[in-house]
């Protein structure tokens, strides 16, 4: 219980949701006393497949038998960035599923009890939607991760309360060895290699500049997700790194396999409006000479992309 109690703390003062420790412990005893069900964590496609747009005026929700991913479908669930690594025949079969350009609906479920709502969705589609979202996989296989995400085509476009950090959900997901977190207080030595590279991102706040150093992925990755200060290197291979400082990262270079590819993006992939004054972008050509120097060094490809 200690344990969990920890790293609910850790989780809801890293999403600013301003719970006291006394409700938190509440919940985790109220909660805990009870035995585990049979299924746990699960998400359903919904029964007949009500469209997206009418899950929001429904009150009841039938579910299909069986769930599309269930808990033994699950590796390993980053409960930072909702991302989840299946196994093999799981992302197959997420992968093969027919998903519109209106989204298919699903429910996440623990113990086949609906927490909250969602759709499948496709890079494909030219609609917004405002709501919880798994893109369809369309790239390689090698990774077999999908990320449970909010909005699309990106995060600004989410209207209402977060439901993912729920806590019946953490504690279900704890409780089946699934949740995988390591923390800025985890001490980042080496880093392992990355089937497609790394990504460099910079932005300056009050005259010092900050980096990260994030596991490349063919989706495009939210601002807030980049800025992140939590340092998360995962069993799986999943890095998030962050730097202030350009000795600080011309240390954390060195901890990149040699010949591994680094893309340095001079800005976001997909439009977002800055946050809180922070825009991705390149420093002085001077600093990107010194960056290329030390990582030819260390034997890294450093491309530079720049906007």
């Amino acid at each position: 219980m200690g344990e969990m109690t920890h790293m609910i703390k850790r989780l809801y003062g890293h999403t600013n949701i301003k719970l006291t420790f006394i409700t938190l412990c509440v919940l985790l005893i109220s909660g805990g006393c009870s035995a585990p069900g049979p299924e746990g964590f699960a998400i359903y496609l919904t029964e007949g497949d009500i469209p997206a747009s009418k899950m929001p005026v429904l009150s009841h929700v039938d579910l299909a038998e069986q769930p599309v991913i269930s808990t033994r479908d699950i590796v390993s669930y980053n409960v930072i960035t909702h991302e989840i690594i299946l196994t093999a025949d799981a992302f197959v079969r997420v992968s093969s599923l027919d998903v519109p350009t209106s989204g298919r609906s699903f429910m996440v479920c623990i113990d086949r009890q609906p927490i909250y709502w969602g759709a499948f969705w496709t890079p494909l589609s030219s609609q917004s939607f405002d709501g919880i979202t798994i893109m369809k996989p369309l790239g390689s296989r090698d990774l077999r991760v999908i990320q449970i995400e909010s909005g699309y085509p990106s995060s600004s476009f989410f209207k209402g309360e977060d439901p993912r950090n729920n806590l019946d959900i953490m504690r279900s997901l704890q409780q089946a060895g699934k949740l995988s977190v390591i923390t800025s207080e985890s001490p980042v030595n080496t880093l392992p290699h990355s089937l497609k590279g790394y990504e460099l991102y910079s932005w300056p706040v009050n005259g010092l500049w900050h980096f990260a150093l994030v596991t490349g992925t063919n989706r495009d990755k939210t601002l807030d997700e980049i800025i992140s200060t939590e340092n998360i290197v995962s069993a799986e291979g999943w890095v998030h790194v962050h730097m202030v400082g350009l000795d600080a990262l011309i240390t954390m270079l060195s901890r990149v396999p040699q010949n591994e590819l680094v893309s340095w993006l001079g800005k976001l992939r997909s439009e977002q409006t800055p946050q809180h004054g922070v825009e991705i972008t390149l420093p002085a050509s001077s600093i990107i000479d010194a960056v290329k120097q030390r990582a030819a060094e260390s034997g890294i490809n450093l491309m530079v992309l720049s906007p």
